[in-house]
């Protein structure tokens, strides 16, 4: 994805993997008149070892700041997570999320479950194999789907229906994203006839849209 946003000449992506901070956007969620589920860091990785603990702070502030929104942030670097988040300050409306793709990075989800984040998530996307031992203590939501692009690694769907009821089970909200696959669109994304969109409650006012940063 990064090297076709390279490849259109978006200035944001000119370095392609290469980690840049973009202090501008900052000031973007003080500007937004309607409450907004915000998506914070869908092309990066706010707790990559390169970015600085001052520029986290500052993204949390920003957070902190705007109650109105809710920022659903995620992460691979879970063990940075941990070290990190007692210098941080965790308002209600900051949902906090590891990648978990299979049983070999299993161990994430116990870094996430000592944050105090209100809504803690995971996403098993792309989900690379079967996931049957999940601890899903005091997680409250579960993302599936696979991978999609050129060469995608295939997810077979007993690894899905099993995840899903594990989270039932549990009573954990099961969030069904996508098949995937070389066309993700033609995948669709309905298990067993149907969509699958729970997610936790949302305290917002206002009606919200969904938007990524």
């Amino acid at each position: 994805m990064s090297k076709r946003l390279q490849a259109m000449g978006l200035k944001k992506y000119k370095d392609n993997f290469e980690v840049r901070i973009h202090e501008d956007a900052l000031d973007t969620p003080y500007t937004w008149k309607n409450s907004k589920v915000v998506f914070v860091n869908s092309m990066s990785d706010l707790f990559h070892k390169d970015i600085p603990l001052e520029f986290i702070k500052k993204v949390f502030k920003v957070m902190n700041n705007n109650p109105q929104h809710v920022f659903q942030v995620l992460t691979k670097r879970a063990d940075r997570l941990l070290e990190l988040h007692t210098e941080l300050k965790w308002t209600h409306n900051i949902w906090m999320g590891v990648s978990v793709e299979n049983e070999k990075v299993i161990d994430r989800i116990d870094f996430l479950r000592n944050i105090n984040a209100r809504v803690k998530f995971l996403s098993l996307e792309p989900l690379l194999g079967p996931l049957p031992n999940l601890n899903l203590e005091n997680i409250d939501w579960v993302i599936v789907g696979g991978e999609s692009g050129r060469k995608p690694r295939p997810m077979d769907a007993d690894w899905v229906i099993d995840i899903q009821e594990q989270c039932k089970d549990k009573d954990v909200a099961f969030f069904f994203k996508q098949w995937g696959g070389k066309n993700k669109k033609a995948a669709g994304r309905l298990l067993n006839g149907r969509t699958q969109d729970e997610m936790p409650e949302i305290e917002l006012q206002r009606s919200v849209q969904y938007i990524y940063l």
